[in-house]
């Protein structure tokens, strides 16, 4: 692709990384520079990050303004990059230096190559196995033989580099000498196909064809848990290796990462590239560097990976597409299923939607012809579906403070006795919800937040499931000063796995939630051990919901079916049917059959019926239905505007400005509700007001908020956040 060229001293324009909200002006440096190149730039009396983005404005005195450094060693922007991050940042109202932030999230981008020392397996094992050694041995297995520099692994081990050190003396690690950045190994497309089903075989046909033909399409991928998708979207990966182009595999979970990664090597002989939270530093610039270079065939990420230098993208698959964990609920706010299309559409990709229980936004795009949908409608192999049933709590004699059914006992036992696992799910961490006293009726709260406490008996402290704060569980009430008086109120996991253990206890019992484990690492380790038959009843929040492959699975329990349904969340009854399925279907994924039985008090309720009745299409017909009546997603428009602020009469008269010039939005037929305070009404120490505007389909709602917030200036610790199709009210 020809970009534009200019010569020492001429005038260009540079975004930068900083909140500036403009370009700004400088020197094109002696040996000239490109559009899009990445360079570095003075500011004041520093250097930072910025990207060439086109020709000077000139408004500023050629004789001030400062030359660029230099031009880093990195492959430049691609104008499909540049366009995409504009549009983006149109679309979610963000400014422009941010979503350059986004993309450039790698450390050290302006270091020279270079070589450096890496550590990876070596040939032999120490003679004395000590914990260290073993936990430094560990990670390089788990790894798949990646190399790691000494603090990297001395980290991530949790040893001192001394133990790394000796280790190589020993030859149990091995040291060499390493590029800085290398290209990944090519994935072979023809490598470790499988035989696949029917309906599969005909799915993948679709699918290669769309991605050969190089245009953009978008295709919802719909299958039953256990049905295969993956194969099915890993032969569209084939086929755009085939083309020599780049694919992307979005996850909505870093705990699904390892099991997925061996799928992927077994498949095309070699492990892709990864970016998310747990990879290293070095592992995350490597990844940047050789995506921009087309060295990387296959990135494997979470929702930024989208974000990254892509050389010629040719698919992105959106695994698990309706998972909220693809919106990114702060900094920039937006959604990467929407903002893979977007992506894709700009650079003639094709994007794959997959899920068992799709958003009703992908559903309302098929049945509008906008995507093509494919459907696997049975399990892969001797699999069947399981069988699906409510227990009616109302009916159930069940002691106080005891969550269990004598119905859902019953079959765990019976499980039992036959060897199988048993999932008991609830969707709620650590031990308790509330913390009451007993004597004055106190609930203990955050120090900083409208948010009550959560008991996490294993870690022995109470946390903020808003800001992440933690005190030590108090012996005495901090209202009334008596001791003794403090009560767990409410089941969370924890407590649910003290109640089965106690119900069985010749039982093998694990609780499986996020806030258990030190590291990812351990999380995979632990799944893997379940997966292989060493647990016998598992307790697990949603993160068991979400991908995981437990053969010997053939009981899933729910305690609180209903809980999803409460509150005034517009997706309340989607994500609920969405939870209910995607759990249930952990159960009969091999050759025994299996059984999902719901706890409820509302059995007569339309989502609960639907969700046992398996009637998909008309649950989606009749949630669609609402919707179009409301006028709400998909069949409208929403923002939502959160105003916050350390002071709660401040972010009060900014929102009722705002209510009161609301002429911009009302030309466009939009309708604005509030000011209101959010309902967790201060987070962090600050207080929190909502509003919310409703407009037609079809209005042009960006341009009219920023006209209408545009009014306003913020002053002090004021913020305003505008969220575009917002997925969350709290």
């Amino acid at each position: 692709m020809a970009q534009s060229r200019f010569n020492a001293g001429e005038l260009v324009g540079v975004l930068t990384t900083q909140p500036l909200g403009r370009v700004l002006d400088y020197r094109a440096p002696e040996d000239g520079c490109l559009v899009g190149d990445f360079v570095e730039v003075p500011l004041g009396p520093r250097r930072i990050l910025g990207v060439v983005w086109g020709p000077g404005a000139g408004d500023y005195d050629y004789a001030k303004v400062r030359a660029i450094f230099r031009v880093l060693d990195v492959a430049p922007m691609r104008d499909e990059m540049r366009a995409f991050l504009s549009r983006a940042a149109d679309y979610t109202l963000t400014p422009l230096d941010a979503m350059l932030r986004l993309a450039t999230r790698a450390p050290g981008l302006g270091e020279a190559p270079g070589t450096r020392k890496v550590y990876r397996l070596g040939s032999t094992e120490p003679e004395r196995m000590t914990d260290a050694r073993r936990a430094v041995l560990e990670v390089l297995r788990d790894y798949g033989g990646l190399s790691f520099t000494l603090k990297e692994l001395a980290d991530m081990a949790g040893v001192g580099t001394s133990v790394v050190k000796g280790m190589v003396k020993l030859g149990a690690v091995s040291e060499e000498e390493a590029p800085r950045d290398t290209p990944y190994p090519r994935l072979d497309p023809g490598h470790g196909g499988k035989d696949l089903t029917p309906d599969q075989a005909a799915g993948a046909k679709v699918l290669a064809e769309a991605v050969a033909s190089g245009t953009y399409g978008t295709t919802l991928l719909k299958g039953v848990t256990g049905s295969g998708k993956t194969e099915v979207y890993l032969e569209a990966v084939a086929a755009c290796l085939r083309a020599g182009r780049q694919a992307l595999v979005l996850l909505p979970e870093i705990a699904l990462t390892g099991e997925f990664l061996d799928r992927v090597e077994a498949r095309f002989g070699q492990r892709p590239a990864e970016w998310h939270s747990g990879v290293t530093q070095t592992e995350r610039r490597r990844c940047w560097r050789m995506v921009g270079q087309g060295d990387a065939d296959l990135v494997v990420g979470a929702r930024s990976a989208l974000f990254l230098p892509y050389r010629d993208l040719g698919l992105i698959v959106v695994d698990e597409e309706h998972d909220t964990s693809y919106k990114q609920e702060d900094g920039v706010l937006y959604n990467a299923r929407d903002m893979a299309v977007l992506r894709a559409a700009g650079t003639g990709a094709q994007v794959v939607l997959a899920s068992a229980t799709p958003s009703l936004e992908s559903w309302a795009n098929v049945e509008a012809g906008k995507y093509r949908r494919l459907e696997l409608t049975s399990r892969f192999g001797p699999a069947v579906m399981p069988r699906m049933a409510a227990i009616d709590m109302r009916t159930e004699d069940l002691p106080g403070g005891r969550w269990v059914s004598p119905t859902l006992r019953a079959a765990m036992r019976d499980r039992l006795d036959k060897g199988e696992q048993s999932l008991v799910f609830l969707n709620r961490r650590g031990y308790a919800p509330v913390t009451l006293c007993r004597a004055c009726g106190h609930q203990i709260g955050c120090d900083d937040c409208d948010a009550r406490m959560v008991e996490h008996r294993f870690l022995k402290r109470l946390m903020c499931h808003q800001c992440g704060a933690t005190k030590p569980m108090p012996t005495v009430c901090p209202h009334c000063q008596v001791e003794g008086k403090l009560s767990a109120v409410g089941p969370g996991v924890e407590r649910m796995g003290e109640e089965v253990q106690a119900l069985f206890p010749d039982a093998r019992v694990a609780v499986l939630s996020s806030d258990l484990y030190g590291s990812a690492r351990a999380m995979k380790a632990h799944i893997a051990e379940i997966a292989a038959g060493g647990t016998d009843i598992i307790i697990g929040t949603q993160l068991v919901a979400k991908g995981h492959n437990f053969p010997k699975l053939t009981l899933v329990g729910v305690i609180d079916a209903d809980l999803g349904l409460q509150g005034s969340d517009l997706r309340a009854a989607e994500r609920t049917f969405q939870l209910m399925r995607q759990v249930a279907g952990r159960a009969g994924r091999a050759e025994a059959p299996g059984e999902a039985l719901l706890q409820t008090y509302q059995p007569e309720h339309a989502v609960i019926r639907s969700i046992v009745a398996g009637d998909e299409e008309a649950f989606w017909a009749a949630e669609a239905a609402e919707r179009r009546a409301a006028g709400v997603p998909p069949y409208g428009r929403m923002a939502g505007i959160v105003l916050s602020s350390t002071d709660v009469q401040e972010v009060f008269d900014l929102g009722t400005a705002l209510a009161r010039a609301d002429a911009p939005l009302r030309r466009i037929g939009a309708q604005v509700f509030g000011p209101a305070p959010a309902p967790i009404a201060r987070i962090r120490g600050r207080h929190r007001v909502r509003l919310l505007v409703k407009a037609e389909k079809s209005a042009p709602l960006q341009a009219a908020l920023a006209e209408w917030a545009g009014q306003f200036k913020l002053r002090g610790d004021l913020r305003m956040a505008i969220d575009i199709d917002p997925q969350s009210f709290y």
